[in-house]
């Protein structure tokens, strides 16, 4: 499938359907992030969003665009947690039953805020493949409609409006440093960011564990990745070997990938803590620690970091900051 197969006027009719639904997020001027990496450097605050991250945009266009008599079958989705959160929440807004199939490396807290959405909740295996499995079962049972966590063009273009809001925002943009798991978030915000200015350069950041986007665009072809546990696991997980959307803009519009130790996906958790008094999962901090870590050219350039998730279990977050207090005495 051709990354064209996506175009701005999509991205546009999508923020006209979720803008009801959705928060318009503050960018937020890093002073700190400025000084340390010699640029000016603006935070993307997704993890403010309802529901905690950008998923509810693409959720909220895709399922706003659902026919009646699918809205009736009902729909079913595989997530690590943020994107069944999003379809969660707007299936109740609409009415609609959902079932969510999860992986066993999903974290308590995620589930627990799937459940009391309302959502039925499926532990289907291991891993994403395993998941997506017996939610394809469902599909072919019960007639329900899947809600690609990312491999869709009403998911691709909800994610995309966050690239309307920077363009609108800090026109001067130069760099994006956005994460990168499936590539629906990056897809989206490329697209839209490279179709009004091609010099706009665009990084992707993923956790070194499993990153399979990153993977893939190496490869060539989409591969199949080992999943593993990670600070990061709203990121994990593969693009899916017949990927039909996303691997092909990532190729079009990424121009670089960054990867992030867990110990440097935890610094940049514990920055967003202390410098900004903002809780940031691990998969929403993976771009202010490509910032922290040098591993983004930027000096001197106006940069916009999307900060893409909060959900993050707050004990764990406190002992990250506390192991890092005390490795600093």
């Amino acid at each position: 499938m051709k990354a064209d197969s996506i175009t701005l006027r999509d991205i546009y009719m999508a923020r006209r359907t979720i803008t009801p639904y959705i928060r318009r997020t503050p960018l937020l001027y890093s002073a700190p992030l400025s000084e340390r990496s010699g640029a000016h450097v603006y935070l993307k605050l997704e993890c403010l969003q309802e529901t905690g991250a950008f998923k509810l945009r693409g959720a909220a266009n895709k399922l706003l665009n659902l026919t009646e008599d699918e809205r009736a079958r009902g729909v079913v989705t595989v997530s690590t947690g943020n994107h069944g959160r999003a379809v969660a929440y707007m299936a109740q807004q609409l009415g609609i039953a959902a079932t969510i199939c999860i992986t066993s490396l999903v974290p308590p807290h995620k589930r627990q805020a799937m459940q009391q959405l309302g959502a039925t909740l499926v532990v289907a295996g291991d891993n994403q493949d395993d998941a997506e499995r017996h939610a394809l079962t469902l599909v072919q049972e019960r007639g329900m409609t899947m809600i690609s966590p990312f491999d869709d063009p009403a998911i691709i273009a909800g994610q995309g409006t966050i690239g309307l809001e920077l363009l609108e925002e800090l026109p001067q943009l130069d760099t994006a440093i956005v994460p990168l798991s499936g590539g629906g978030l990056m897809g989206g915000i490329a697209l839209a960011l490279k179709t009004a200015d091609a010099a706009i350069r665009v990084v992707g950041a993923s956790q070194a564990l499993g990153p399979a986007m990153h993977l893939s665009m190496q490869a060539g072809r989409p591969v199949p990745v080992v999943e593993e546990k990670t600070l990061a696991d709203s990121l994990s997980g593969g693009i899916g070997l017949d990927n039909r959307y996303t691997f092909a803009l990532c190729r079009q519009y990424v121009d670089e990938t960054v990867l992030l130790s867990e110990d440097e996906i935890a610094a940049a958790m514990t920055f967003a803590l202390r410098a900004h008094h903002l809780l940031v999962e691990g998969g929403g901090a993976v771009g202010i620690g490509a910032l922290l870590h040098d591993r983004a050219a930027v000096r001197g350039q106006h940069v916009a970091v999307v900060v893409s998730g909060g959900n993050v279990d707050v004990d764990l977050l406190l002992q990250l900051a506390s192991a890092s207090r005390q490795s600093d005495r």
